[in-house]
């Protein structure tokens, strides 16, 4: 299955993005902050890489299922800790290769890890953590996307970070419509726990600090 690649922001302008450097920099300044300890742990993996726009994020587009709370949804590849897994950064490896086809321990470089986050559902804390990990891909993966996946999407970050981008998404929940903080890339909406973990992964690369700086401000 082939990937996409939203454009960049084009006549708008486009954000600076971090480099290379500034983001192992970032990521090995602390270690990452860990939650309350829940019954279920969940790992995923936010994979870069160089692109034609400069870095680019994949993600996925979960399949279309009734069971499946985030299904239809834009997301990082990832998925609940197995008793097979060494440790959650195993789980990550694993559940991509399982997900997409990528093989993160041969096509990739470890960067960091990014602080926990508690999985919510309608608005409630649920039993479950998840620990994001960030790669760099370094080769060419043969994409294999499996059944819990409906496509591969990459994206700029001068995109995902570009404060334009930032809008609301309205959830319908039974009688009432929530409102949630969001992306939105052409047609594509990041919500909920995917755009946490990217505001996250975000606000580590620009904290303050000798090298920081919003993307656009002067350093």
């Amino acid at each position: 299955m082939p990937c996409s690649r939203a454009s960049a922001a084009g006549d708008r302008g486009v954000v600076p993005a971090p480099t290379w450097s500034q983001i192992r920099e970032a990521l090995s300044a602390r270690p990452p902050v860990q939650v309350q300890k829940a019954k279920r742990a969940a790992a995923v993996a936010l994979i870069l890489r160089e692109g034609g726009s400069g870095i680019e994020m994949l993600f996925i587009r979960r399949a279309e299922h009734p069971d499946d709370p985030w299904s239809g949804q834009v997301g990082f590849p990832g998925g609940r800790s197995e008793p097979r897994d060494p440790d959650l950064r195993a789980t990550a490896v694993r559940e991509t290769a399982e997900e997409t086809g990528i093989d993160l321990g041969a096509l990739a470089e470890y960067l960091g890890a990014l602080d926990e986050v508690r999985a919510m559902a309608r608005l409630r804390p649920m039993d479950l953590t998840i620990s994001p990990f960030v790669y760099r891909l370094v080769g060419t993966p043969r994409y294999q996307p499996n059944h819990e996946v409906g496509g591969l999407l990459w994206l700029p970050l001068s995109d995902l970070f570009d404060p334009r981008r930032r809008s609301v998404f309205d959830y319908a929940e039974r009688d009432t419509t929530l409102r949630f903080p969001c992306l939105r890339v052409e047609d594509h909406v990041i919500w909920g726990l995917t755009y946490r973990m990217l505001t996250g992964f975000e606000e580590r690369l620009f904290a303050s600090g000798p090298r920081a700086g919003r993307p656009g401000e002067a350093m």
